[in-house]
């Protein structure tokens, strides 16, 4: 009898230090939980035998069971590599294609040569699908999609409009003979110039180009011309119909004398009053020669062949010089006796983008950040969480599989309800103590020695039983 409870005390003992060095072992691996023997005494009795006398039977182990606490979270410089602060697993699948899920606390992760970010073991993880403005579109398990990131941004934005603001000089002198004598190439046959970069449909960088031209001030003072050129072909400048303001009476058109009136090429006239103040009507500046949704005319105009690359023929570019004093941004060109100055010069094109980063945050969002200056929401991180963590099926590299005992996977968003939040550029560290498991292997230690000697004793007594003569 004294053999088998010492030695089922030897057995416990051994499990206690089988689990404390397994513990010491992963003390260092990512999401690792440590585990605890647990044991329970052995007592059998029946009917016929008096309890008062009954002696224990010995010792197993009832379980090993794993401790779901926070591990300490360690900073990287990763922006794959996540930890999760508070309850609930990633989810993973061996592929993009199965529907075999497994659940970790190991959130060492990166790209895979297909883009679809992965773990050490090329396990796939799952996020939910996002809406425009970054809203999950579903927080089931079930609809749940291996993240994915892509290279570009898809389809490019076309200009349609950019603000212009400036200062054009009072002082200015009129040149002689303009804008009859106007030529692009002659910097001494306009006043002032500049340029900004637009896109059309396909993405392509121009360059539109604004000259002013200072007019008559006998016969037009306080007047100027613009004309407009992209990518050095000249536009027209066709006016919107918008009311000016002060009810001014304004000219646009082709510039009377010009040697572009022949070919059609159209400009505007800014008119200032005695003050310096803007009084012309807003224009805007075609890509082609004709507004947008208006139709080709034939034959085709100068300025048409702008786009010669497939993009959208009837692009026009809304030019805004800010007229509405209503508006947000009541600023608008000047004439005072100060020097040619451009204080706003913007435009809302965008090119294609390539990827320059990605960015996690708490929630689970996956925002990718392009080089032309754009975002966009990729995914949502699902997160999971178990009814009971202890009853989860350890399958190895930090990940548990559910069972019976776990209860059914519930999916949802990082941040919200009992689901922890989600920490990008870091990881979460194995919550093993080492001093505590130290302990434990000592006191493991002198478990299993007292059981070796009461095994001896045992022993000892029974070779004195068998040398009674």
């Amino acid at each position: 009898m004294s053999f088998n409870v010492a030695l089922s005390g030897l057995n416990a003992a051994q499990k206690d230090l089988d689990v404390t060095s397994n513990n010491i072992a992963n003390v260092n691996t990512t999401g690792f939980k440590e585990s605890r023997a647990e044991f329970v005494d052995v007592y059998a009795s029946s009917l016929l035998s008096s309890g008062k006398t009954k002696v224990g039977d010995g010792v197993l182990t009832s379980d090993v069971a794993q401790q779901f606490h926070q591990g300490s979270i360690k900073f990287t410089n990763n922006s794959l590599d996540l930890a999760i602060t508070g309850n609930g697993f990633f989810a993973t699948r061996p592929d993009i294609t199965s529907l075999e899920t497994s659940f970790t606390r190991a959130g060492e992760f990166k790209l895979n040569n297909n883009n679809f970010i992965v773990n050490s073991q090329g396990e796939h993880l799952l996020g939910f699908d996002v809406n425009t403005d970054g809203s999950s579109s579903s927080v089931s398990l079930s609809t749940a999609k291996p993240v994915r990131i892509p290279t570009s941004s898809g389809a490019p934005q076309k200009t349609s409009a950019v603000d212009v603001r400036m200062n054009l000089p009072a002082g200015d002198s009129y040149i002689t003979g303009a804008p009859g004598t106007f030529d692009p190439k002659d910097p001494l046959t306009y006043n002032s110039s500049t340029s900004v970069s637009v896109f059309d449909s396909l993405g392509k960088s121009h360059v539109m180009t604004y000259y002013f031209i200072k007019d008559n001030p006998t016969t037009n003072p306080n007047e100027w011309i613009v004309t407009t050129a992209v990518d050095g072909t000249m536009v027209p400048l066709v006016a919107d119909t918008v009311t000016p303001a002060n009810n001014a009476s304004n000219t646009v058109g082709t510039v009377a004398g010009s040697p572009l009136a022949p070919a059609g090429v159209q400009g505007g006239r800014l008119v200032f009053d005695s003050s310096g103040d803007f009084k012309a009507i807003q224009p805007s500046v075609g890509l082609v020669t004709v507004p947008l949704g208006s139709p080709i005319p034939t034959p085709v105009p100068p300025g048409a062949g702008v786009l010669t690359n497939g993009s959208d023929q009837m692009q026009t570019i809304k030019v805004d010089f800010n007229l509405d004093p209503a508006g947000p941004n009541p600023n608008e060109p000047t004439q005072f006796a100060s020097n040619f100055e451009v204080t706003s010069l913007e435009q809302n094109g965008l090119p294609v983008g390539r990827l320059t980063g990605i960015d996690i945050g708490p929630d689970g969002l996956v925002l990718a950040s392009f080089s032309n200056g754009t975002s966009q929401p990729l995914s949502r991180i699902a997160l999971v969480n178990f009814a009971n963590n202890q009853g989860l099926t350890q399958v190895g590299s930090s990940s548990w599989k559910a069972s019976i005992l776990s209860g059914e996977p519930l999916a949802g968003e990082a941040g919200s309800g009992t689901y922890g939040t989600i920490n990008s550029s870091a990881l979460e560290q194995s919550n093993v103590n080492l001093t505590n498991e130290l302990i434990d292997l000592i006191s493991a230690q002198r478990n299993f020695q007292a059981n070796s000697r009461a095994l001896e004793v045992s022993n000892t007594l029974n070779q004195n039983i068998l040398q009674i003569r």
